[in-house]
C-alpha cells in the first residue's frame, strides 16, 4: 500500500511492553493458579478434551522469583527448545492490531534463536488445511508493524470440522515440522484451536497450539480475559464518527441520526460508544431481552423522547442501535425462530418470488406472531427471509434495523399527531440512517491495541517455548500502566459451553454478553435519562497516537470494570 505520513510514523512506533517481557523469554518461569470453574462437567470435558482436564491457568514470572514461590506450584523449562518453527493463522473478521500480534510473536522467536522460522498460513485456516503458507521475514514484518488490517497473510472463516480437515491440518504441521501453531481469532476460531490441540495430542504430534483473543465485538472476555484486541481501536473509531455527527446535528438542529453499530450479538460496542459520546438514546439488546421489551414498546420509547425534545425546541438527536438488536427483542426473536423452521419446510422452495414466500410464512405463523410480522416494514420482512449463514443464523449486517426503527417511529409519531391533541402536528421528524461496521475493523491500531497485541504475541511465543498447548495467550491488568501488565495462559477448554450445531452437541467458547450488573452498564443506566433530553454530547475526536497521556487512554468499559489509580481512566472529551 502507498505510505502516508501517519503510516510512516506508525511503522517507527516501538510498542510498550510489560516489565515481564523486558527480559529474555528464556528467563521466565510460570506458576500455576486455581482451576477455572467451567460450565461443562468433568464427563463432558473428558469427552471433548481428555488431555486438557488437568490444565489450570498459569502466570509467567521471572525465574528469580521462583525461589519465593512454593516449589510444587512453580514450573520452569528444563529442556529448552533451540530453533523453533511456528505457524500463525489470522482467522475471522479483521481487528486492529493483528499485525502486531504477529510482530510480537516473530520478535520473540528471533530473540530465542535467530534461526527460528515463522510461517504465515494464507487466508486463515484454509491455508493450514491446504498447506498454503509463506515464510515471514524481517522485511515483510517491518512493512506491517502497528498497521491495521490482516493483509499481511489474509484471513478466512473456514472452520476445521471434518475428519479430513483435521487430518490435512496434521499433515501440514508435520510437513512443515512445526513446534507451534498460533490461531489469532474470536470464540469460534479459538474453539478450533482447542480441538486442534486435542487432535494433535491424540495423534502424538508435539506441535503446541495457542489461541489469541481477537474480536472488535468485545464478546470474547471473562474473568481472565479483560478485553479482546481491536475493541479499543474500533470503538474509538466509531465514537469519533458519532461525535462528528453529534456536532453536525447540534449545528443543523433538524436531523435525527439513527446509527447501527457492528457487534453481532453482544452490545459491548454500542455501550462503549454511548459512554464515549452521550447520545440521546442507546439501545442495549441484553437489557431489552431481560425486560421482555416488545418492538412496539421500543418504538414508543424512542417516539416519546423525540416528542419531549421537540417540546424544548430540539428537533434533532442521536440513537445508537446494536447490530444484533432484532434477535434480542422477545417477539421478534420468536418470529425468527418460527421463520427459520418455515424456511426449512420443503414447500417454501416451490415459491420463487418474495411475495409468495412472504404469503406462505404469514399464513403458517402462529396467530400471535402474524401481527408482528405484518407490522414490520416490507423491506425488513423481506430481509428476514434471506438465506442464513453456515450456522443457520441471520446475516445481521444485511438487516437494516436502523431503517426499520425509523419507519416505525415515523408511523407512531404521525399516529400520535392525529390522535393526541397534546402532540403538535408541527413536530418535524427528519432522519438519517447510518451503519458503522467495516470503518472500524482495519484502522491504524491505537497505542493501546499496538501495545496489547505486541504483548500477546510475546505471550504466545512464551507458551510455545514452554510447550504449553491448548492455552490462550492472555494479558491481564490492562487498566494499569503497560509495564505492570501480566502475562498469563488460560486453558481454552475452561471457557467452553455446549451448543447444538448441525444437529450435534458441540463445545464452543461462550460469547460474553453485556452484563447488566457490570459497572459499565450501571454507569450508563445512571446517566441516560439526563442524556436523553440534553444536547451536551461528548465529542472524543480522532484517535491520538502521541505516546503520552492523551494517546494512551483506555476504553471507559475497561476503566470502569477494572479501575486502576495508575492509569488514566477516561478518555478526554471535547464538549459541545
Amino acid at each position: 500500500m502507498t505510505s502516508t505520513t501517519l503510516h510512516t510514523k506508525r511503522l517507527d512506533y516501538k510498542p510498550r511492553r510489560p516489565d515481564i517481557f523486558k527480559t529474555s523469554i528464556k528467563n521466565l518461569a510460570y506458576e500455576t493458579k486455581s482451576s477455572i470453574k467451567s460450565e461443562l462437567t468433568i464427563a463432558q470435558l473428558q469427552e471433548f478434551f481428555p488431555s486438557s482436564i488437568q490444565k489450570t491457568p498459569i502466570r509467567f514470572i521471572r525465574q528469580k522469583q521462583v525461589q519465593k514461590q512454593a516449589k510444587e506450584q512453580t514450573k520452569k523449562i528444563t529442556t529448552p527448545l533451540s530453533e523453533l518453527r511456528v505457524g500463525v493463522i489470522l482467522s475471522g473478521g479483521q481487528a486492529p492490531g493483528g499485525h502486531n500480534v504477529i510482530a510480537g510473536l516473530y520478535d520473540g522467536l528471533k530473540q530465542l534463536n535467530t534461526q527460528s522460522i515463522l510461517y504465515g498460513f494464507l487466508m486463515g485456516t484454509e491455508g493450514l488445511v491446504k498447506n498454503k503458507h509463506i515464510e515471514l521475514t524481517d522485511t515483510l514484518i517491518d512493512r506491517y508493524r502497528n498497521t491495521g488490517g490482516f493483509n499481511i497473510i489474509g484471513s478466512g472463516r473456514t472452520k476445521i470440522e471434518t475428519p479430513a480437515q483435521f487430518e490435512s491440518a496434521l499433515q501440514t504441521v508435520q510437513e512443515c515440522k512445526l513446534n507451534g501453531l498460533v490461531v489469532i481469532g474470536g470464540d469460534d476460531s479459538n474453539t478450533n484451536a482447542a480441538l486442534l490441540s486435542e487432535y494433535f495430542i491424540a495423534h502424538e504430534c508435539s506441535c503446541v497450539v495457542v489461541g489469541v483473543p481477537k474480536t472488535i465485538d468485545g464478546d470474547l472476555k471473562n474473568k481472565y480475559i479483560e478485553s479482546s484486541f481491536g475493541f479499543d481501536t474500533a470503538t474509538k473509531t466509531y465514537s469519533e464518527l458519532i461525535g462528528n455527527i453529534a456536532r453536525d446535528a447540534s449545528s443543523a438542529r433538524k436531523y435525527w441520526h439513527f446509527i447501527r453499530l457492528m457487534g453481532r450479538a453482544a452490545s459491548h460496542i454500542t455501550l462503549e460508544c454511548a459512554l464515549s459520546t452521550h447520545p440521546n438514546i442507546a439501545l442495549i439488546s441484553e437489557e431489552l431481552l431481560n425486560n421482555g421489551s416488545s418492538l412496539k414498546e421500543i418504538i414508543n420509547t424512542i417516539t416519546q423522547v423525540i416528542i419531549d425534545r421537540a417540546q424544548n425546541g430540539d428537533y434533532f438527536g442521536l440513537v445508537l442501535i446494536p447490530e444484533g438488536l432484532i434477535e434480542f427483542i422477545p417477539d421478534i426473536r420468536s418470529l425468527i425462530t418460527e421463520i427459520n423452521a418455515l424456511l426449512a419446510d420443503t414447500r417454501i422452495k416451490n415459491f420463487t418470488t418474495t411475495e409468495k414466500r412472504k404469503s406462505f410464512v404469514q399464513k403458517n405463523l402462529p396467530s400471535k406472531l402474524k401481527e408482528v410480522f405484518a407490522s414490520l416494514p416490507s423491506h425488513i420482512s423481506t430481509q428476514l427471509l434471506q438465506d442464513r449463514d453456515p450456522h443457520g443464523n441471520i446475516v445481521l449486517s444485511q438487516i437494516e434495523t436502523e431503517k426499520m426503527i425509523i419507519e416505525m417511529v415515523n408511523v407512531e409519531l404521525n399516529s400520535r399527531k392525529q390522535k393526541n391533541k397534546t402532540v403538535s402536528p408541527e413536530i418535524p421528524f427528519s432522519h438519517v440512517a447510518h451503519f458503522f461496521g467495516y470503518e472500524g475493523r482495519s484502522a491504524f491500531p491505537s497505542n493501546f491495541d499496538s501495545n496489547y497485541c505486541y504483548s500477546l504475541g510475546l505471550c504466545a511465543c512464551t507458551l510455545i517455548y514452554n510447550s504449553l498447548s491448548g492455552y490462550m495467550a492472555t494479558i491481564r491488568g490492562l487498566a494499569n500502566s503497560t509495564k505492570q501488565w501480566e502475562a498469563w495462559g488460560i486453558p481454552l477448554h475452561s471457557m467452553m459451553t455446549i451448543e447444538t450445531r448441525k444437529g450435534a452437541k458441540t463445545p464452543v467458547i461462550k460469547k460474553a454478553l453485556v452484563e447488566l450488573n457490570d459497572k459499565a452498564f450501571r454507569y450508563f443506566e445512571r446517566n441516560r435519562k439526563s442524556w436523553a433530553l440534553s444536547s451536551d454530547y461528548a465529542v472524543p475526536g480522532a484517535i491520538q497516537y502521541s505516546d503520552d497521556e492523551i494517546g494512551n487512554t483506555i476504553t471507559h468499559t475497561l476503566a470502569l470494570e477494572f479501575p486502576s489509580p495508575s492509569h488514566k481512566k477516561t478518555q478526554n472529551h471535547t464538549k459541545k
